[in-house]
Formats: structure tokens, sequence, C-alpha cells
């Protein structure tokens, strides 16, 4: 699909002698600010319910299962850090796939998330409008029209940040991310005060935490994968490696520093839900940190559904600008057309691949019943998960030369890729739904465009006249290098 480029394609001219390629702009700091705001979205101050549902609202599994899922993580994130630090391009786990296990997995990935990641976009898009409204209606639901507005207008206005400076969009990340975290502290930290004060009933729930009715297998399994949801987002760094400073450093200490770091907050804010509330309120409720705040800070109460659209905002953020990346990868591996990994020649950005994936959740926001068909492809992160692990260890072994500035323990993608197809088989065999059957069959016609578009290179001469347009419109070029060398 990115093949065939004419020579018109490069008729925009560059702005002095800059070389066209991704700038190393994303820092240390950048990088956690980046991970931390992937993974902290509504989830942890609306329904961290979930957990505590399948586990019976037995206090000492539920607090074991948020542990356990947020060391799965890290041993995902791990992995995740030697292919980023070895292989570091822009793309996260398509590069990787691709790298590892050859081009039609990597077109599956990508077919993939084109229709998935935008469309997550656009449900956080409408979860933040919903809040950022809702205060002006009171009891009244706010009009749907207004939501949607404000949804799209969020939308474009990061796409556009995101596809106009790195330097920007990672400022906006760390502020934000910074932001909630403060909302965060504040719960937690409420939490231990309370729980020092050592209120009889308070701690009765934590001395015996273990004694209620203990969960079966399915169940522990279903609380794990609510878990595991609440802690998605670990992956979002290697989208961005071709853009770290030191990548073969700052990977790596990044994913050390993030991910324990919500594992802490993770557990506190949860102990601190518990603290005031017992666990039939905390599954009875429907925002447990609004509920939460109403008990113990009742006159700035405000603050915590504040909070919610602050960490919405972020998410929307990061993930906005890992799916720009990906975009990027693919067409640079020529998976899509040629013309989303061209850059800005004024600021070496990504500009129509921020384009290209905002349009597509813009599409995903106005017809909202279609969000509810991806709920369906929950299984397909998984499998996608799976596979990258996969490419690890094929890579160990087909490539034992290959410079690994950092080594996960060899077990540990064996685990993930273990894990990973268990998650991918679990709800569906539990739950087997016709929708599942909808969501493979769309991952298999992915194979009607491989063959003939990538396999057989098949190309129209007149997608150049409108690429050659479309350059002059946006002020892109084509990126320095073989873009297909780096990739393959």
């Amino acid at each position: 699909m990115g093949k065939g480029k004419s020579d018109d394609a490069k008729v925009v001219k560059r702005k002095g002698n800059t070389k066209m390629q991704l700038k190393r702009n994303i820092g240390y700091f950048d990088g956690v600010s980046f991970i931390i705001g992937s993974i902290v979205g509504a989830g942890i101050f609306v329904s961290p319910t979930g957990v505590l549902k399948h586990s019976l609202l037995n206090v000492g599994v539920a607090l074991v299962i948020w542990t356990a899922s947020g060391l799965v993580s890290l041993m995902g994130s791990l992995c995740y850090a030697e292919l980023g630090t070895a292989l570091p391009f822009s793309g996260g786990e398509y590069s990787h796939i691709k790298r590892g296990l050859g081009s039609l997995p990597a077109f599956v990935f990508i077919w993939t998330s084109v229709f998935t990641k935008p469309a997550s976009n656009a449900a956080r898009a409408l979860l933040f409008a919903e809040y950022a409204t809702q205060p002006f209606y009171g009891v009244c639901p706010a009009p749907e029209v207004l939501k949607k507005c404000l949804a799209l207008a969020v939308l474009w206005s990061l796409g556009i940040l995101n596809g106009r400076s790195v330097k920007m969009a990672a400022w906006v990340q760390t502020v934000f991310t910074l932001l909630k975290m403060m909302a965060l502290s504040v719960i937690a930290v409420s939490g231990i005060v309370l729980l020092a004060g050592g209120r009889k009933e308070t701690l009765a729930r934590f001395e015996d935490m273990f004694s209620s009715e203990m969960p079966n297998v399915s169940q522990i399994a279903e609380a794990f994968f609510q878990g595991l949801y609440a802690y998605g987002g670990w992956w979002s760094l290697n989208y961005m490696a071709e853009e770290m400073k030191n990548p073969s450093r700052n990977i790596p200490l990044t994913v050390m520093t993030a991910v324990p770091a919500v594992i802490v907050f993770y557990l506190l804010v949860n102990i601190s839900y518990l603290t005031v509330l017992t666990p039939k309120e905390i599954v009875s409720s429907v925002a447990v940190a609004v509920t939460w705040a109403d008990r113990v800070i009742p006159s700035v109460a405000w603050i915590i559904p504040l909070s919610v659209a602050v960490s919405i905002f972020g998410a929307l953020n990061s993930s906005m600008f890992t799916l720009g990346r990906l975009s990027y990868a693919g067409s640079q591996a020529g998976h899509l057309p040629v013309l989303i990994s061209m850059l800005n020649v004024h600021t070496c950005t990504p500009a129509p691949a921020m384009i290209f994936s905002t349009t597509i959740a813009s599409i995903f926001i106005i017809p909202s019943d279609l969000l509810m068909l991806t709920n369906y492809f929950g299984f397909s992160t998984w499998l996608m998960i799976g596979l990258t692990c996969a490419s690890l260890i094929v890579l160990r072994y087909r490539e034992p030369n290959l410079h690994r500035p950092y080594k996960v323990f060899l077990p540990v993608p064996f685990l993930m890729v273990a894990m990973s197809f268990f998650l991918v088989l679990a709800p569906i065999v539990w739950s087997p739904n016709l929708q599942y059957i909808y969501a493979f069959l769309f991952m298999l016609g992915s194979f009607i465009v491989y063959i003939p578009f990538v396999y057989f290179k098949m190309h129209f001469a007149f997608l150049d006249r409108i690429t050659c347009h479309l350059q002059l419109l946006l002020e892109v070029s084509p990126p320095d290098g073989s873009a297909e060398g780096k990739h393959e």
C-alpha cells in the first residue's frame, strides 16, 4: 500500500538543510509521564469495583489481585523494554512483531489497531465530555450533541497539538500526569491518616482480610481481568522509542520507575477507599472516588470529578501520541498509504499520521453505538501482547548477536506468552458471544487487503497524484533514509 512512490512525491521543499527524521525530544521524565499518564485513566477514580466484586468482597484477595496484576504488567513492560532498546523504532508492538514474526502478523496487528485504538480514543473523549459538562447540568443529563461536540473539539485539539510539536505534547502530558497524581495522592494520604487514627470498624476490615468467602478459580480470573484492564497502557513507551533520548538507558529506567509507582498508588488508593467505605458500598457506588470525597472532604468534593476529567484528558493525549506513531510506522513499512509516514518540513512531526488517526476517531464519536462493537476486540490486545513477547523469544534464538543493551530474564517472556493466550481464550470460552466471531472475522479480513496491496504490491498511478497534492497542502516530505530497511 505504501509502495510505488513517484518522483513527484518529493516536491515539497525542506527548510534549510534540516534532516527529515523524528527528533529525539523525549527524556526520562517525559517517558515516565507518558507511561503513568497512559495507565492512569478514569478507572481508578470511577470503578475499581470489578476486582472487589469478582473477589466476592474479600478484601485480602482483591488487594492480592491488584498487586499480581501490577506485577504481570511490570513483567510485560520489561519484555517490551528489551525490544525497545534493541529495536528503538516507532510503532511499538507492530515494529517488533514485524521483525520477529514477519509482515503478515504485523499487518493483522495494524489492521485491527487502526479500528480499535481510535475507537478507544473516541470513548475516552466522550467520557471526558461527560465529566466536563455534567457539573453544569446538576441532576439532569447533559445534551448528547454538546458532549459529542466537546469530544470532537478535544480530539482535534490534541491531534493538532501532537501533529505540530512533540515538546509541547510532552509538556502537556507531564502537567496532566502531575495533576492526576496529586489527586491520587490526596486520596492515598487521607486513607493513611484515617487508618492511622485507628477507628475500630476501619481496622477490622484489614485485621482479618481473608475471612470472608473465597472466590473460585473462574471468579479470580474475572477479577484478574479487571485488574489487568486498570493497568492497561504500560506498553505505550515503545511507540516513542525512536524519539527517546538515550533509549538504551532511558527505556528500562523509565519502565522500572513508572510501573512500580502505579502499583504502589493503586494499592494505597484502594486501601483508602476501603478505609472510608465498606466493600458493599464500593461495589454499589457509580463513582467510588466521588462517594469517597463526599465522606472525607465534602466541602471540596468537586475536586474529584474535576480530577477524573483531568486524568482522562492526560490518558487521551498519551493515546493520541502513540496511535500517531503506530500509523507512521505502518506507513514506513508499506502497510499504510505512503503519505502517512511523511513529516512536516517545519517541525519534523508526523502530521499526516496524526490527521489520519484523529479522523478515524472522530468517525466513531458520531454514531456512539459503534463503540459497543469495540468491547469485543478486548481479546485482540492480549493476542498482540502474546505475539510481541513471542517475537522477543524468536529474536533471542534467531538473532543472538543483536545488540541488546537490556535483557529480560528469558522465562519471563515465556510466562507472558502463556498468560496472554489464556487471557485471549478465557473470555471466549466462559462467555461465548457471536460478536467475538465478528471480531475474529474482521481480523481475518486483513488478508483481503494484504494479498493484493502488500504481497503483490498492487499500485494505482492516480494515488501518486493525490499524494503529491496532499504533500503540497500539508507541507510534508518523506523522512530521510530507507524506511523499509529500518523495519525489516
